[in-house]
């Protein structure tokens, strides 16, 4: 495990020293941008499903059932109506017959458990039918311009069949059993943005409701889960009668939705630079709005409970992931340690930054968490950053540079990419391609496997090494536009390389072509970002968690801190 230091003061010795700590440097891309690093990051106040909840709250909105047309065994159509003080919209979901043979979570499969749309305006008999013939098929349907988000999920066939067969005889479910998986039904795709023919979110740059990065697939996600355990409910009440009871609020809030994601994710997060800029850059800030404050006893209580709270969630986790387990008990094992010795090492610090400094030596994954339970002490400064979550996308070169001041640009903030000696087979072990059969991203092995004559280009740092070694051949007071009409190749990188070295965070620091790069940093890191709780991976290249969980219910909903879900304290019903 590395280590790289928090922040970019020196360790103080002593209180006096401590001063110097009130106005630290921010942590620099180098330790943000750390592929590692990113890998272990947790959900904060300003990740997407929070920022959502506290809308949500804060501007009333409201849901409620349009259609409920389900039969004794569940199947049908089902309709959540969700006004806000902008607009209104539906929530549309089909419960299909699937058998278990059918059930898969890849991207090729063709049926699903549930199929569902997030669709904007009022629907009448035309969309519904429009809905009903083309949101179960997907991809290969033709879906209506006003469906925003288009997505399917499976059930988590054990977790719900035990749900379902213990409220029907009035009996609440076995927490242990619920623990394994967190979750009722399991999302394999979340579509946005135009795909298919869907809705493009261009327009919703004007939308108060939905203009934020991702926001419209969080809510969709979001009202699921409601959809999920309104069907429990439902299923047993056919099943049991008068029998049956509901499940019990506390276990509801404790079950969120899961997502099974891949290598599919992966890309996005190279294919869009500015975006996790913005992202990290707004983390960043609203971390560092945190580290200036002084150490208070108000707040080190609520940080102590969150601390405790964290410790017992990382007990909970389920996981048969075996490096996953390692890293779950190293953070139970660092924190507890630490909190056991809070206050002999609160006593030297002044201020938060002081306090994460002396505690940099603790691996990323607690480091992560610990900063996440920072970010929830001053909400009045951390929320506002959290409406910093979209970025113009262009990347250009301004006129008049010559190769030297690229040439700058590269040594100070590219230093990763420059220094790896792409010569060296471990280096450039991998490529990565779209797979025609399967219709994913797939990485193989260079030399080994076929399709690297259509490799993907993700391989900034190798792009940004080639650009820097054809730099250094060309005469460094050349006009840039000269060089670039006379090597047209490095158009592309060097348009990049400006723009994201001038970027607070810029680009990702990891060579995803070396042997030994772990696509499941760039997977955690999007998705931590989503506010994504309890990471199950399968492999180093797929991962499931869950979102919500540990959530309020719609008709409770909270500004309040929901962080690291753990599981109810109820006497069994």
């Amino acid at each position: 495990m590395q280590h790289s230091p928090l922040i970019n003061n020196n360790p103080v010795n002593n209180k006096l020293d401590a001063v110097s700590l009130r106005t630290p440097d921010s942590r620099t891309p180098d330790v943000v941008m750390h592929s590692e690093r990113l890998g272990a990051m947790h959900q904060t106040r300003i990740s997407f499903v929070r920022t959502l909840l506290r809308k949500i709250d804060k501007e009333n909105w409201t849901l409620s059932k349009h259609l409920w047309d389900l039969d004794k065994d569940g199947y049908g159509q089902v309709i959540y109506r969700l006004q806000t003080p902008e607009h209104v919209y539906h929530l549309v979901v089909f419960c299909n017959q699937i058998a278990d043979e059918e059930r898969n979570d890849r991207v090729i499969a063709q049926k699903w458990d549930v199929t569902f749309a997030l669709v904007y305006g009022e629907i009448g008999e035309e969309l519904l039918a429009n809905l009903k013939a083309n949101v179960p098929l997907q991809e290969a349907g033709r879906n209506s311009n006003m469906v925003m988000v288009l997505a399917r999920a499976n059930k988590s066939v054990r977790v719900f069949d035990h749900i379902v067969s213990l409220l029907a005889d009035g009996q609440q479910p076995d927490l242990d059993v619920l623990a394994q998986v967190g979750y009722i039904l399991r999302t394999t795709a979340v579509y946005g943005n135009g795909k298919f023919g869907i809705f493009d979110f261009k327009p919703l740059n004007h939308s108060e409701d939905f203009n934020q990065s991702f926001r419209a697939q969080m809510c969709a996600v979001y009202l699921l889960r409601e959809f999920s355990l309104d069907w429990v409910d439902y299923l047993a009440e056919q099943k049991g009668g008068s029998k049956a009871v509901s499940l019990h609020p506390e276990i509801k809030r404790y079950l969120g939705i899961g997502n099974a994601t891949g290598l599919g994710m992966a890309p996005y997060l190279i294919n869009h630079p500015c975006v996790v800029d913005q992202w990290l850059s707004a983390r960043e800030s609203g971390l560092q709005a945190v580290l200036v404050c002084d150490i208070e006893p108000k707040k080190v209580a609520i940080f102590t409970n969150l601390m405790s709270r964290a410790i017992q969630h990382f007990s909970e986790v389920v996981t048969i992931n075996e490096p996953q387990i390692v890293l779950n008990s190293r953070v139970v094992n660092e924190l507890t340690a630490l909190q056991n010795n809070l206050t002999t090492k609160l006593e030297a610090c002044i201020t938060w930054a002081d306090f994460l400094q002396r505690n940099d030596h603790l691996s990323f994954e607690s480091q992560e968490v610990m900063i996440s339970c920072l970010m929830e002490l001053y909400p009045e400064r951390v929320d506002p950053f959290s409406g910093q979550a979209n970025a113009d996308e262009s990347m250009s070169l301004p006129s008049g540079k010559v190769v030297q001041d690229l040439i700058a640009v590269l040594e100070a903030r590219y230093q990763w990419a420059i220094s790896i000696d792409f010569a060296a087979v471990d280096n450039v072990y991998w490529f990565w391609y779209r797979s025609e059969d399967k219709e994913e991203p797939r990485m193989g092995v260079r030399g080994q496997e076929h399709g690297d004559d259509k490799e993907f280009l993700l391989d900034i740092g190798r792009q940004a090494n080639n650009l820097y070694l054809a730099l250094q051949q060309a005469d460094s007071q050349q006009l840039l536009s000269e060089f670039i009409l006379s090597q047209p190749k490095y158009r592309s990188i060097a348009r990049r390389v400006w723009t994201m070295g001038h970027k607070k965070m810029g680009d990702i620091q990891i060579n995803v072509l070396q042997k030994t790069a772990l696509p499941m940093h760039l997977l955690r890191c999007k998705l931590s970002m989503f506010g994504a709780t309890k990471f199950d991976p399968r492999s180093d290249r797929w991962v499931r968690v869950t979102l919500f969980q540990g959530a309020p219910l719609f008709k409770e909903v909270h500004s309040d801190e929901w962080l690291f879900p753990l599981l109810p304290k109820i006497n069994k019903l």
